[in-house]
């Protein structure tokens, strides 16, 4: 609040208002003035119109597409001729010999069609791209002069890469790559391929009502078995990454909970009188939250080794430095009166604990413990990817090979599917355990009710 001084002259009152409104007015426009340089010194200082320059958005969009799409590779082997069909490139999703996809005609000459005219023959010693509004494109590899190829009359277009080498032609109906030894076409197909069956499983493309007829025919349990030990979407090793996963949430947080709360009764004024025991309890708790749970897990690995309970462990002690500074706060605030209306009935110290205090912190306790459960469900994934632990492991692997991006939308899935499911349940249990049946509806007051007379 400004005040002015009464025995100023009226010039002087005006002179002191007009420094005030100037002041306030440098306030005013200076602070978002000093917040708009701070921006644009970051905007140079990280360099964004570099980044901008160097981002390669084709990269982007193929990242993108393997999230929700499949290739299917058709690669031929210069050096014997031989051509495979796998879904990914992945040995488990391998066509058995002399099979493939209907647009995938096998012979001396291996047709391809890619549909909308695209074609790409592998013969015997030459390949050929068939491109419409383009034309035809060969290429003859050869073991001691690379990658011979043979383009139409004009510019190279920004679409086909061709060296001594390597030949690699990117159009919207698919990919060739043309080397000494090999030869691959890739083809995009939308949805995750080999999800439910691998091609080895009798239930592979059979329709989802041919499927139900035969598991109401007794095959129920042979259909589940095949999918559940799916060997390249792995479902059962992820069902057990993510139970991994919540476990290292639950233990450490819960074993948090267990170990703050008897110190934190040792870091409050009320309870402990000796300062120096609430100083050194108080600088503990400051000490194990004020080091990251991934410092933690980085630590504790070199001295446990990976693995969940290593993971389990981190979380344990950063949460034990917190809870015990939230749990010490709500025994701080308790209320004495009815620590002493226990105390007057006999009740010795345990006993004023049990039901003098701690029922005043429930609230708080269960509120905080399951919060941190539903946050340290996420944590728990990135740390797993540290101990070798949970999903995050998963995760990690789909991203380092740089190709299985597909796996890591599902695995990115399932993680907010999980965190959606703890929020949940947390949610509920905190409404069961705190609220209880002060939740539900009263009934009306108007309500009509029955009169008993006892006997």
């Amino acid at each position: 609040m400004t005040t002015f001084a009464t025995d100023l002259s009226t010039d002087d009152l005006k002179a002191e208002a007009g420094r005030l409104f100037n002041r306030k007015r440098i306030v005013n426009f200076g602070l978002p003035g000093l917040v708009a340089v701070y921006l644009i010194y970051v905007f140079f200082a990280f360099d964004v119109p570099g980044l901008a320059g160097r981002a390669n958005w084709e990269n982007g969009k193929t990242l993108v597409a393997d999230t929700y799409s499949y290739k299917t590779h058709v690669t031929r082997d210069n050096r014997n001729g031989e051509v495979s069909v796998a879904v990914e490139g992945d040995r488990k999703g391998t066509y058995p010999d002399g099979t493939a996809p209907d647009w995938v005609a096998l012979g001396e000459t291996t047709i391809i069609d890619l549909e909308d005219g695209h074609v790409v023959r592998f013969g015997p010693e030459t390949i050929e791209y068939d491109i419409p509004g383009y034309g035809v494109v060969r290429a003859t590899p050869t073991r001691a002069s690379g990658v011979q190829a043979e383009l139409p009359a004009g510019e190279v277009p920004d679409w086909i890469n061709v060296s001594k080498n390597r030949l690699a032609i990117t159009t919207d109906a698919g990919r060739l790559t043309v080397t000494r030894n090999r030869s691959e076409v890739f083809r995009y197909f939308p949805g995750w391929e080999l999800f439910w069956f691998t091609l080895d499983s009798p239930y592979y493309g059979k329709s989802f009502p041919e499927l139900v007829s035969r598991a109401t025919a007794g095959e129920a349990g042979a259909i589940f078995n095949d999918f559940w030990t799916n060997k390249i979407w792995r479902h059962q090793d992820v069902a057990w990454a993510i139970f991994e996963t919540i476990l290292m949430a639950f233990l450490g947080t819960m074993g948090a909970g267990f170990i703050a709360l008897p110190l934190a009764f040792l870091a409050t004024r009320n309870f402990n009188p000796l300062r120096s025991v609430r100083f050194a309890t108080r600088r503990v708790f400051d000490f194990v939250r004020g080091v990251d749970a991934l410092i933690w897990t980085v630590v504790l690995a070199r001295a446990f080794g990976p693995g969940p309970l290593t993971g389990a462990l981190a979380i344990l002690v950063t949460d034990t430095g917190t809870f015990g500074k939230i749990f010490s706060e709500a025994l701080e605030n308790v209320d004495e009166k009815q620590i002493e209306g226990v105390q007057s009935t006999g009740a010795n110290a345990p006993q004023r604990y049990r039901f003098g205090v701690i029922p005043q912190i429930t609230p708080v306790l269960l509120s905080q413990l399951l919060y941190f459960l539903e946050s340290n469900t996420r944590s728990a994934t990135i740390i797993g990817a540290i101990t070798g632990g949970g999903i995050g492991l998963l995760l990690t692997q789909a991203i380092i090979t740089q190709k299985d991006w597909e796996e890591v939308a599902y695995y990115i899935v399932l993680i907010i599917l999980m965190v959606m499911l703890m929020d949940w349940f947390s949610g509920w249990l905190r409404r069961r355990l705190i609220q209880g049946d002060s939740g539900k509806k009263s009934r009306p007051s108007n309500a009509k009710t029955k009169d008993f007379i006892l006997p």
